[in-house]
């Protein structure tokens, strides 16, 4: 199997860019690395072509692994032909190879091989050939043994009939074309197991969607209503059509007495062995391609969702609401230091309105506090509305915004959280998470599982370690791209660092804790297991604010600073310029890169990277981004009127339409047929977490607390 042409086929590049990418994921290269530093050796593949193309190494590699294994145990049994080898090597699924070993496999006792070892083989040959001129009433005579314990004929014919279902069964060609006939022309079927009980799966108690289009996130709602007993879900196959195929494949001379025969092994391969086995390899197909789906969607919403910008330069208080124990608050300087904590009581049971508020007067006054950031759980409605009627009675220029709180309650009881905050409780931890949120959302919400963080559908119903897997993948990639300061950073930011696992993040932290700030990237080397692949792989995404290097606050990699100097002297570029924020317009009036680079001995898209640093030195994407709505008023759901047109911002992408907060309590959703005249697959071609839209009010439902939205 050529590995490489497969893959360049499948994603579209040249074979050399993915021969020259897998020696570098061979040789212990990140994606991230790849993807930055080593342009000229890829093609400059991006990031997404490099994970695409790493994750279908890893299944072919499998598939190559899983096939010699094959190949081993058919040979060792003496079975292996030259065209069953051939079969095999050409295979290009795991499903297909599987179908291929499946009469060679091991088998617990069934009734064929029960029926084997009675001696009855040479029957059902008898039986399959259909050239004997005999009965096989008669034919089934020699085959009747006491010692054997076949009584009669009837019971010789019927364990050579068992014998044929399971050899038909094992056919790969008739599992593959059965196969696909279910996958064209059957129904997934699901049923109420008690159709007078109420629950969220009321549209799936009489549903029927064919299989070929079915939706994805319907499966795993219809999934999990089949895992908490509430529905019965099975997939009707075309039950004729299939068995009239497996009879034409092995019937031959209708007229024969052999036929009818055969026609009962055929029913009984088909309804007791292949059905069943092939509606199980299709219900978990559905799943996993409605995760992938899912994951991807999950994915994309995460890195919308970690490369908001940063809300900088604010002192910010974090309130974490809540009812019956109070709502908890942290004053957080504009670098993330906790400078206060605090809990008030303005919700019920304790109502303590006016003695919260002369609290936060005291707190606003004492800190300077510019902006609150009140998390969007329990109580969160009730808290906004002290804030909003605060705000009215004070002078400063105060304004709040609502957080997506998700995950915060998981990291306040983590042992990292107990690590950062010894003193503090559980509420005044995820005060402080929720006011660094705003502040920084990358450098907080890395600190969580990013599966709790709540910006996916179905996620705790799909496969855990496929979504954690792709999900740390979007933080890597996020974490990297943006870069991170090594002298401020947490072990939870450095860790998804390219290079850096668990371990050195830790020893990067004690490391500064001893000896005090970085002054450059090379003193990396003394970091107890940070050996010179490591240092190669993260020095380009860590930055130094102030130390002995300049290039070390930008994400020129060390192996090009004398390349990198080369050129400034070069373009007449001072290092006082780039500590004042670089030379602006730099890289477009280089026009002669292919030749420049070629007298820097270095490739033309590391001078383009290069050229881009020196023009905004440390320059964070997240900058590009829109800004969160910072908000000084409230709104109600009942103050809401069809044809209203607000400004709101995406919370969540789902497979059909988006929520977006426009400042009530409830999110709104934009139904995917309502975001745009033109037609389109999915909603993220649309619109990202994040994204700051403007909507127009089309339905109210008060009752149901429900809010219709139109971006159209």
């Amino acid at each position: 199997m050529n590995i490489p042409k497969i893959i360049a086929d499948e994603l579209n590049v040249k074979i050399w860019q993915v021969e020259k990418t897998i020696e570098l994921i061979d040789d212990g290269n990140t994606i991230p690395f790849i993807s930055r530093y080593r342009k000229e050796v890829t093609g400059s593949l991006n990031d997404e072509q490099l994970r695409n193309l790493d994750e279908r190494l890893t299944y072919l590699r499998n598939l190559d692994e899983k096939k010699t294994q094959v190949l081993a145990t058919i040979d060792e049994q003496g079975k292996l032909t030259e065209e069953l080898k051939k079969q095999i090597e050409d295979a290009m699924t795991m499903v297909a190879v599987e179908d291929l070993y499946r009469p060679y496999r091991p088998k617990r006792r069934t009734r064929a091989t029960i029926a084997k070892e009675k001696g009855l083989e040479g029957l059902a040959n008898i039986i399959s050939l259909q050239m004997t001129k005999n009965k096989i009433a008669d034919e089934a005579k020699a085959y009747v043994s006491a010692e054997k314990e076949v009584n009669n004929e009837d019971e010789a014919i019927a364990g050579a009939v068992d014998i044929l279902a399971e050899a038909y069964a094992d056919n790969a060609d008739y599992r593959t074309r059965i196969r696909d006939l279910t996958r064209q022309k059957g129904t997934l079927i699901s049923v109420a197991k008690n159709p007078d009980e109420k629950s969220v799966y009321e549209m799936y108690y009489d549903f029927k969607e064919p299989v070929n289009k079915a939706v994805g996130y319907r499966i795993l709602a219809i999934n999990r209503g089949e895992a908490e007993k509430i529905l019965n879900v099975k997939i009707e196959a075309p039950h004729d059509e299939i068995v009239g195929y497996l009879l034409k494949q092995t019937i031959v001379r209708p007229e024969h007495d052999s036929a009818a025969y055969i026609e009962q092994a055929v029913r009984d391969s088909y309804d007791r062995l292949i059905a069943p086995s092939i509606e199980r390899e299709i219900r978990n197909e559905l799943t996993e391609q409605a995760e992938e789906g899912a994951i991807n969607v999950f994915g994309k919403n995460l890195h919308q969702l970690l490369m908001q910008p940063p809300v900088s330069g604010q002192t910010v208080l974090g309130w974490d609401p809540a009812f019956r124990t109070g709502c908890k608050l942290a004053v957080v300087d504009s670098t993330g230091k906790v400078l206060d904590t605090v809990v008030i009581y303005p919700t019920a049971p304790q109502n303590k309105v006016e003695e919260a508020k002369a609290v936060l007067k005291k707190l606003i006054k004492k800190y300077h506090i510019t902006l609150i950031s009140l998390g969007n759980g329990t109580a969160s409605r009730e808290s906004e509305m002290v804030i909003v009627s605060l705000l009215k009675e004070i002078d400063e220029d105060v304004k709040y915004i609502i957080v997506n709180e998700a995950g915060a309650s998981v990291y306040s009881a983590s042992k990292l959280a107990t690590e950062e905050f010894p003193n503090f409780d559980v509420g005044q931890r995820s005060a402080a998470s929720i006011a660094r949120r705003i502040q920084d959302p990358l450098a907080e919400l890395v600190k969580i599982d990013p599966k709790s963080i709540g910006v996916g559908q179905y996620q705790h119903d799909m496969n855990q370690k496929n979504l954690g897997t792709a999900l740390s993948a979007v933080v890597e990639d996020c974490v990297n791209s943006v870069g991170v300061d090594l002298n401020t950073a947490s072990a939870s930011l450095l860790e998804y660092v390219s290079g850096i696992n668990k371990t050195i993040a830790k020893n990067i932290v004690s490391y500064r804790e001893e000896n005090g700030s970085f002054s450059n990237r090379k003193q990396l080397l003394k970091v107890p297991k940070l050996g010179p692949k490591a240092y190669e792989q993260c020095a380009g995404f860590l930055r130094i604010s102030g130390g002995s290097e300049i290039l070390d606050t930008t994400s020129v990699h060390p192996e090009s600073y004398a390349a990198t100097k080369a050129l400034m002297e070069k373009l007449d570029i001072t290092e006082q310029e780039l500590k004042c924020g670089g030379m602006k317009g730099i890289s477009r009036k280089v026009k002669n890169t292919a030749e420049i680079a070629k007298e820097l001995s270095i490739g033309e898209p590391t001078l383009v990277d290069i050229l881009k640093e020196l023009e905004k030195p440390g320059r964070d994407p997240r900058e590009e981004l829109d800004k969160p709505i910072l908000r000084s008023d409230v709104l109600e759901m009942k103050d809401l009127k069809e044809g209203m047109t607000l400004k709101g911002t995406v919370r969540n992408v789902i497979d059909f339409g988006a929520f977006v907060d426009i400042g009530v309590h409830q999110d709104g959703l934009v139904h995917i047929s309502k975001m745009t005249d033109r037609y389109i697959k999915h909603p993220l071609e649309v619109v990202s977490v994040g994204d700051i839209v403007d909507v127009t009010v089309i339905g109210v439902d008060l009752e149901k607390k429900r809010i219709q939205l139109s971006m159209i």
